[in-house]
């Protein structure tokens, strides 16, 4: 379940980043195409050289501008060397950052704003077509709304107010010209806006939808981890119960001793068998701020699973049944991690619970060795006949065996031995101790 829970608090924050994204940053950065390049390129290009000629062109004129009726203002233009360096300079820049325009739009504004700023009232036109396209730019392909929404107007306020007029004069066949191509600019900034909405759209579902896969991938994961776990609990507690129940029945009225004895195994094995649904209905119902409610109500932490250290009881339960079972552990036991022992005390418990079921009458052994690179279990049994719940066998317990040794990068290895009976070994590599 907490992959659920992970899954889900992912699928939060990821929406959340979409948002910021769209709504605050806008989306990443754009990666203006190589065609865009070189459309940027030919157009500042194409104003540069139109705003330079015309400070060329322009360069120690004089304008006279009506101010008033029958009032004129004459403006000089700047003049000489010094002058039309001044005037080339600014239109080179201004026209120049334009190439940037879409990938730092912001600073591209910036840049054609101080430039617009410094140019003189008298040849507004060097840098005004650039402030144009600038302005335009920084609204349409900012990613940073926010600041955006700030720059825009600070940045229009101070060309407004600076004594420079941002309508400059212009001659009467340019005014069709530049009413279309601004038209013509805002359908295509339009058109590019949508397209970026729809792309963030489409991004968001597609996150959507892969976060649904993995929560249900994750789920499917859980469900096949707990049946794992219920049909070990279940099914070595239950058949030991079994075969102790029907011990005592046979022998109920020869041996009422023997016979209750079996009735204790049985009970214990119950208890046992309770012990463990416990834990798994625990790891079910685990609270999101900590806390278990088992099946006796809520505990504070959930029972530790099983380990090595509890094969020998797992054993003595077995032996219980009237299995001969040898325990042998070789090498210096250490700490392993909780899955390690658990996937090998399943192992254990599977095999002995197989051999009760499949061979009746057998001897059977364990075998666990430390090694220092890996952990080996080994149950063999000396074959027998087959007893009560023999028929009920699906090797669904094998099955979960192996998947769970594959999650340690584990193998098992199964078959019947030459000399007669069965064997069961894992192997599970080790991190060096």
């Amino acid at each position: 379940m907490t992959n659920v829970t992970t899954g889900l608090k992912r699928l939060q924050e990821a929406a959340r980043q979409t948002v910021r994204e769209v709504w605050l940053a806008g989306g990443p950065p754009l990666r203006p195409t190589r065609r865009a390049w070189q459309f940027d390129v030919l157009a500042a290009l194409t104003i540069g050289i139109a705003t330079v000629y015309y400070g060329i062109d322009n360069a120690g004129n004089v304008v006279v501008r009506e101010i008033a009726p029958g009032v004129e203002r004459v403006i000089a233009r700047p003049n000489g060397p010094g002058g039309m360096a001044f005037m080339v300079t600014l239109a080179a820049i201004a026209s120049g950052a334009l190439v940037l325009r879409r990938r730092y739009p912001l600073a591209v504004l910036c840049v054609v704003t101080a430039a617009t700023l410094a140019t003189p009232q008298s040849v507004l036109r060097l840098t005004f077509y650039a402030y144009v396209i600038a302005v335009y730019s920084a609204a349409v392909y900012s990613p940073y709304r926010v600041a955006t929404l700030a720059a825009l107007p600070v940045s229009i306020l101070l060309v407004s107010t600076s004594g420079n007029s941002v309508t400059p004069i212009v001659p009467n066949e340019y005014i069709a010209l530049l009413i279309l191509v601004p038209m013509a600019v805002a359908s295509v900034g339009l058109r590019t806006w949508k397209l970026r909405t729809d792309e963030g759209r489409t991004r968001l579902s597609a996150l959507e939808r892969e976060q649904a896969e993995a929560l249900s991938r994750a789920v499917e994961h859980e469900r096949a981890r707990i049946a794992r776990e219920l049909h070990d609990v279940v099914t070595h507690n239950v058949s030991v119960m079994i075969i102790q129940a029907g011990a005592a029945r046979k022998i109920m009225k020869t041996s009422p001793g023997q016979a209750g004895e079996a009735l204790l195994a049985v009970e214990a094995g119950g208890r046992a068998a309770m012990t463990e649904l416990r834990h798994v209905m625990g790891l079910l119902t685990m609270a999101d701020e900590g806390g278990v409610t088992g099946l006796d109500g809520p505990t504070a932490v959930p029972a530790p699973q099983p380990g090595l250290d509890q094969l020998e009881t797992l054993v003595g339960r077995v032996r219980d049944t009237g299995l001969l079972v040898e325990l042998t552990v070789t090498g210096p036991p250490f700490p392993l991690p909780p899955g390690v022992e658990l996937a090998a005390y399943r192992v254990v418990q599977e095999a002995l619970t197989n051999t009760v079921k499949h061979a009746a009458g057998a001897t059977a052994a364990v075998t666990v060795e430390y090694g220092p690179d890996r952990l080996r279990v080994e149950v063999t049994d000396t074959g027998g006949h087959a007893g009560a719940g023999a028929a009920d066998g699906n090797g669904r317990g094998l099955i979960g065996l192996r998947e769970r040794l594959a999650v340690y990068d584990g193998t098992l290895d199964t078959g019947r031995r030459l000399t007669g009976g069965y064997r069961v070994e894992a192997l599970m590599p080790l991190e060096a101790q």
